[in-house]
């Protein structure tokens, strides 16, 4: 695990720590993040995942910013109570008064994107697909089921597969 990261992560820690005047229990950090999340914050656990080719090809918005951005989510939890949203004004209130950074929700990192099969969903409106992953497509072989927000149909499976 870069060194660096676990410096910034302890930094973050320390300047919230003189924010509140209080100390706060430092979090397990892993690398075992993939896909399109940069970070995820587990609020019950106080654990810290983190994306290690996002980390690779943008290390120093990834330091400024992504690793600032989670820890703000842990800091909420502890500081808060667990009924706050997400990227409400509490987390919002760490970042930028204590960590003195704009409150983005995303980041705009390029994420390079697995190629992967789609099943083809339609519902009753005209030319309308909705091309489910194998998660989803998944989920509703186990009896999830899905509705148009337009037409407030059922989304059916069409027997269609496609490569994207």
């Amino acid at each position: 695990m870069p060194d660096r990261l676990l410096a910034k992560v302890e930094a973050c820690y320390q300047q919230a720590e003189a924010f509140f005047h209080r100390r706060f229990t430092r979090p397990d950090v892993s690398f075992k993040l993939r896909g399109q999340k940069a970070g995820v914050a587990h609020l019950q656990e106080n654990r810290l995942r983190f994306n290690p080719q996002l980390y690779r090809d943008n290390q120093d918005d990834f330091l400024r910013q992504t690793v600032p951005h989670e820890v703000a989510h842990l800091i909420a939890h502890q500081v808060f109570g667990g009924r706050i949203q997400p990227h409400g004004e509490e987390w919002q209130l760490i970042m930028r008064g204590v960590y003195e950074l704009q409150p983005h929700r995303c980041h705009s990192y390029a994420v390079e994107r697995r190629q992967g099969t789609r099943y083809i969903y339609r519902c009753g409106c005209p030319d309308q697909d909705f091309p489910f992953t194998a998660q989803r497509h998944a989920l509703v072989g186990r009896g999830r089921r899905y509705i148009c927000r337009r037409c407030r149909g059922p989304l059916t499976f069409t027997g269609e597969q496609r490569v994207e």
